[in-house]
């Protein structure tokens, strides 16, 4: 089996790197608009992988993944369906909530299977923690609280075009919190400052956030987001139920330093999210590959993408007005 990749930047390649490792991949396509980098890419993973010099000649391939910068997935996504190639596409689908309601409407009448590359959702602990939640072993839900801190603030060059830390960061636990709880979200409350550099502030953007969501069933979720921890990379996820409290992200990787008697800090913390995420990473392209074969439902379907993008367009009207907003309609309800 051939799989193809659209963009070899640091996403693109780890996802090349991660598809040549398994042993159904005969060959991994790569093409990237940078002169020279997918060469560059295809040569450090020897035999596993091949340039090529248009994105037609990925089209193909057994599916396509696309990692290429968000203002062109539109389009790739749209090439990919028409040739009938399946897809996995990095989140978000679209810049913005009409194109991507607008894009997800031609997927869902082509029959293609596309899959949002929220990689929680292949993250083994978080797959086993969705898995206790909906067979009703871990009881109702209560409280979920989550964290996702970066341990150093990325590029200014990608802070510019990521879309700010809603869309580009607390993205994944808007998509994630509600894909656990299961039920729509009626109401948002965020608020935002700039801690870490004013250079955020000259892009508009905040590097640090709260937010709170309330779900229709009365269940609250506090998510807090930053973009520097000295520690280490910290990306954890609590949920108080009627019948437990289980965690994700919780571990001697954990970039807590504890003041208890007894206590202690990481003995190895995690630097990057591509460290904390490798076996959910590697877990994606494996389920690519069983959807494209047909031995699996697809996780991450288009249609659900909305609701993340939905809640960060709520988030960044609350950090403008200062007061919650009320999200009409079924936001948050996923299968």
């Amino acid at each position: 089996m051939d799989v193809a990749v659209a963009g070899v930047g640091r996403i693109g390649s780890m996802h090349a790197a991660n598809l040549a490792s398994l042993p159904e991949i005969d060959q991994v396509l790569l093409h990237d608009a940078v002169p020279g980098r997918a060469a560059a890419a295809a040569a450090s993973l020897g035999g596993r992988a091949r340039a090529v010099d248009t994105v037609d000649e990925l089209l193909g391939a057994a599916g396509l993944v696309v990692a290429t910068p968000t203002d062109t997935h539109p389009d790739l996504v749209r090439r990919a369906i028409a040739a009938g190639t399946p897809v996995l596409c990095e989140k978000p689908l679209a810049p913005d909530l009409a194109a991507m309601t607008a894009l997800v409407a031609e997927i869902e009448a082509s029959g293609v299977p596309v899959l949002v590359g929220f990689q929680r959702r292949f993250d083994p602990p978080t797959v086993e923690l969705h898995r206790r939640l909906r067979s009703g072993e871990a009881g109702s839900v209560y409280l979920v609280r989550a964290v996702c801190n970066d341990h150093l603030p990325p590029p200014r060059e990608f802070v510019a075009t990521s879309g700010g830390l809603f869309r580009d960061c607390l993205i994944h636990d808007l998509d994630a919190v509600p894909w656990l709880v299961n039920e729509p979200v009626t109401e948002v409350y965020a608020a935002g400052s700039v801690l870490v550099d004013a250079a955020f502030a000259a892009m508009s953007d905040v590097d640090n956030a709260v937010v709170t969501l309330r779900f229709a069933g009365g269940a609250h979720a506090l998510l807090s987001a930053g973009r520097h921890d000295p520690v280490g990379y910290d990306c954890r996820l609590e949920v108080f139920t009627s019948a437990d409290t289980l965690a994700v992200g919780v571990d001697e990787h954990t970039p807590l330093v504890s003041l208890d008697a007894g206590g202690r800090g990481p003995t190895r913390p995690w630097r990057s999210f591509t460290e904390r995420y490798h076996a959910a990473y590697v877990n994606e392209v494996r389920v690519f590959l069983d959807v494209v074969a047909g031995r699996a439902a697809n996780p991450s379907p288009p249609g659900e993408s909305l609701v993340s993008l939905r809640l960060a367009e709520a988030c960044e009207e609350s950090v403008r007005t200062g007061r919650p907003v009320r999200v009409d309609g079924p936001v948050g309800a996923t299968a």
